[in-house]
């Protein structure tokens, strides 16, 4: 059922509850109260039936019908067509869902179109019923519930983000490989929540200012007044996560660099120490090596080798590996290799 609820009000007083909006239409003509219709993801053939009771513009009713708006406020002629992003933050997997609601606001009636579960109008028309004096001064004062409402609703939004934002500048310095992923799916989703606040302060300021019709009642304008400025103290308030939250990436992107910077010189130190200890290693075997090649070329036992016959070939061969691994360890001593 697409017909949340449907009501006509005479006198800021609930006077009929009509069973379908051809009724609505007809009881709004005779008692010249105010028609205040729910819709909950209607059909064309129904937008299109109020689109034609209400005057309403088809560029309007066709953006109603796409979904997918922005936040904005449009006047057409005596009508208003307000698109709102109202949103929820999901504890479970910690992220933001946002819906869309469009209003349609005349002299004599209001529409809602609702595409999300948020906001809960049920609970802006019960509290709006309980102050009839206030509902009496007409659509502005339901277009006023609704942005309340909504704007009641960011907080809890504000406030899980700003507690996810907190778990990741702990995570920041706990080496957590996963951070940067999360930075990033937190930046989304906040600049999501900036592009649905963002413009709530320009749609309060022409609120304020009223439209053809006149100036809305000066008791209107100071309710107008307070959803601004908590609607400019959320916009600071989502500006200053998106700061952190580049910053967290900064901040970041400086630990991964000095975590690599400090394996890179761990890992040159390893190999600086590596190769002193291949340099010994040669040195040693290359003064090993000039004795053994000495002792292997007497090993041979030629018959004609002058020095087997010599009464010094014996001393002589010995000094001279002595003298051969003494210049050798002399000059990788004076080349710091032992």
């Amino acid at each position: 059922m697409t017909i949340i609820d449907n009501a006509v009000y005479v006198d800021g007083r609930r006077t009929a509850d009509p069973e379908d909006l051809e009724e609505t239409y007809f009881l709004l003509r005779q008692r010249q109260g105010m028609a205040w219709i729910g819709l909950y993801r209607p059909e064309p053939d129904e937008l299109r039936s109020v689109a034609e009771e209400f005057d309403l513009s088809h560029l309007a009713v066709e953006d109603a019908l796409a979904g997918h708006q922005r936040a904005k406020l449009e006047h057409y002629g005596e009508t208003l067509f307000l698109v709102l992003r109202p949103a929820r933050y999901l504890d479970d997997v910690e992220k933001v869902e946002f819906g869309e609601i469009h209003v349609f606001a005349g002299p004599d009636f209001v529409v809602t179109v609702r595409r999300a579960e948020s906001p809960d109008l049920a609970r802006v028309r019960r509290r709006m019923e309980s102050e009839p004096d206030f509902l009496a001064l007409g659509p502005d004062a339901v277009l006023y519930a609704i942005v309340d409402q909504v704007v009641d609703e960011y907080e809890p939004v504000a406030a899980g983000l700003e507690n996810d934002i907190d778990e990741i500048e702990d995570d920041l310095f706990a080496a957590d490989p996963g951070v940067s992923r999360r930075i990033y799916e937190l930046s989304r989703q906040v600049i999501g929540f900036q592009r649905a606040t963002a413009p709530l302060a320009g749609i309060l300021q022409t609120l304020m200012a009223g439209g053809p019709d006149g100036v809305p009642d000066p008791e209107l304008q100071d309710h107008f007044r307070d959803v601004l400025d908590h609607a400019l103290r959320l916009g600071e308030r989502v500006a200053a996560f998106r700061a952190l939250l580049q910053n967290a990436l900064a901040v970041n992107a400086a630990l991964v660099a000095q975590r690599q910077n400090d394996e890179m010189r761990l890992l040159t130190e390893s190999s600086f120490a590596q190769n002193e200890q291949v340099k010994r290693i040669s040195s040693w075997a290359a003064i090993l090596f000039a004795p053994t090649l000495i002792a292997s070329i007497y090993g041979m036992n030629f018959r004609l080798m002058p020095e087997l016959d010599w009464f010094f070939g014996y001393p002589m061969a010995l000094g001279l590996m002595v003298v051969m691994g003494l210049i050798l360890y002399l000059a990788f001593k004076h080349n710091k290799w032992i």
